[in-house]
């Protein structure tokens, strides 16, 4: 199964990105994932449900202890790719 994830942290910040926001990029750009797009205002990642999910359990916990204030996401389920 293949998952796609959507998330944010908060509280924002538009001058430069808070450290909740620092290690949640990290997360996500260090996982296995097989794309990631990070920006301002909305971040999303795909790959496998493994991959993911573990993805969003370190996200959840290192954002939350680097200052979070709320993690909004997102899962859903892709369509794999036929081939």
């Amino acid at each position: 199964m293949r998952l796609r994830v959507e998330f944010t942290t908060e509280p924002f910040d538009l001058d430069e990105a808070p450290a909740h926001a620092v290690v949640a990029r990290e997360v996500v750009e260090g996982a296995a994932l097989d794309s990631v797009d990070v920006g301002p205002f909305g971040n999303t990642a795909e790959g496998g449900a493994d991959v993911v999910l573990a993805a969003v359990d370190a996200l959840l916990r290192r954002s939350l202890e680097a200052g979070a204030t709320r993690v909004s996401l997102q899962v859903n389920v892709v369509a794999e790719a036929e081939g």
